[in-house]
């Protein structure tokens, strides 16, 4: 009567460990991929909000304006960086004579959300509602 050992062979360790090594390899890049996603929503709302803001500007004082610091009447009173603090802002106003007759503004990412699609890591609206990068790159989705 022979016995059966019991446990498993290192070989069958090894084995279960690789298996579970590549398993987190590709969950870990999947969740980093979603977490970039969904970070480049503080971008796109924060332009979005900018682009309403120039609106408003514009209609209590027929031009618009380049300031996004100063509370209103003077700008915008929104600050240079998105509300979670992945992009920074940054708005120029085209002129013609003395007033602001348009406005571009740009969010340009800063800290981990630099590891984004080269596409996405800069991403603009103006006053015509152009949007930078195009809708078919996904960065505005």
């Amino acid at each position: 009567m022979t016995r059966r050992p019991r446990g498993f062979t290192l070989i069958e360790l090894m084995i279960a460990i690789v298996v579970v090594a590549i398993l987190a390899s590709i969950a870990i890049s999947s969740y980093r991929s979603s977490v970039l996603r969904a970070n480049r929503t503080d971008g796109t709302t924060t332009l979005l909000q900018v682009a309403a803001a120039e609106e408003k500007y514009f209609l209590q004082n027929s031009q618009y304006t380049a300031d996004l610091a100063d509370a209103p009447p003077a700008g915008l009173g929104l600050g240079a960086t998105s509300p979670r603090g992945y992009y920074t802002l940054a708005v120029t106003a085209g002129s013609t004579g003395s007033l602001a007759t348009s406005w571009l503004v740009t969010a340009t990412a800063t800290g981990s959300q630099t590891q984004d699609i080269a596409a996405c890591q800069t991403m603009s609206i103006d006053d015509q509602g152009n949007r930078n990068p195009a809708d078919s790159s996904g960065c505005w989705r």
